[in-house]
């Protein structure tokens, strides 16, 4: 897969179970972060985006757990993006960073509110064009 965003990271301690792995609803948080850093590095905060009446809130979300983490493991998120019809869709990797095994893959469907509605347009548009294909006529 072709990604446009990457970020290191390191699992801390207490985001590991009592198996001594990195519990389930901790690969949201590292997948959250990735896509915030990943506005940040395009000069764009989710503050600002809600301060002008927009709001990416995920709709779906489907996730596959491969090989699990384990506590002081570095590992690299990776995502892409794109965007179907309301939806823009992160695909989104996260792999161990000593062999490069996939760890995590989730596919994230958001949409944004407009002024608490839906919109077919909105002001992510803008932000994200250089990664999103023109529309065929």
């Amino acid at each position: 897969m072709k990604y446009i965003f990457e970020t290191r990271m390191e699992v801390r301690d207490y985001e590991c179970d009592i198996e001594g792995i990195v519990n389930n609803a901790n690969y949201l948080h590292y997948i959250e972060h990735t896509r915030h850093l990943f506005l940040r590095s395009l000069g764009v905060s989710f503050a600002d985006m809600h301060a002008k009446g927009a709001d990416a809130v995920v709709a779906r979300m489907n996730m596959q757990f491969k090989v699990p983490l384990r506590c002081d493991d570095a590992f690299v998120s990776r995502l892409n993006l794109r965007k179907e019809g309301v939806r823009y869709i992160f695909d989104q990797d996260i792999f161990r960073a000593a062999d490069e095994q996939l760890a995590f893959r989730a596919k994230v469907e958001l949409v944004c509110l407009v002024d608490g509605k839906l919109a077919m347009r909105s002001p992510y548009d803008e932000v994200f064009a250089q990664f999103l294909e023109a529309p065929k006529p």
